[in-house]
């Protein structure tokens, strides 16, 4: 069974590349960190899949987060520091497992990528 990790950012942001793509490894690896060993290991031996997906807004990224702590995937927000472009304490995006790709896709399955 394959295994993913899915990061979703707040397209109303409108981030610079650049933070944007720091704020994206933060999720991955905040999330990762909380992953469980076994579900590390799958999906290191797969090549660690990932894919970045864009939601509207706050209300949208924290609607995703619920579904997956519903489902029992590990979650991990990310909150900016404030120090460059947005405010301090600036929700910018959210990492998601890694966890069986199916079980991701139920949850964000619908979502475009970035």
């Amino acid at each position: 069974m394959p295994y993913k990790q899915v990061i979703l950012v707040r397209e109303d942001l409108e981030l610079p590349p650049g933070k944007l793509s720091a704020q994206v490894a933060h999720a991955s690896v905040a999330s990762l960190l909380k992953s469980r060993k076994d579900d590390i290991a799958k999906w290191k031996s797969e090549g660690m899949k990932k894919v970045v997906l864009k939601v509207k807004d706050l209300d949208e990224l924290m609607k995703y987060r619920k579904e997956a702590q519903d489902a029992g995937i590990v979650t991990a927000l990310i909150t900016d520091a404030g120090r460059t472009v947005v405010e301090p304490g600036t929700i910018t995006c959210l990492g998601i497992g890694p966890d069986k790709e199916e079980k991701v896709d139920k949850v964000t399955g619908k979502l475009k990528m970035l």
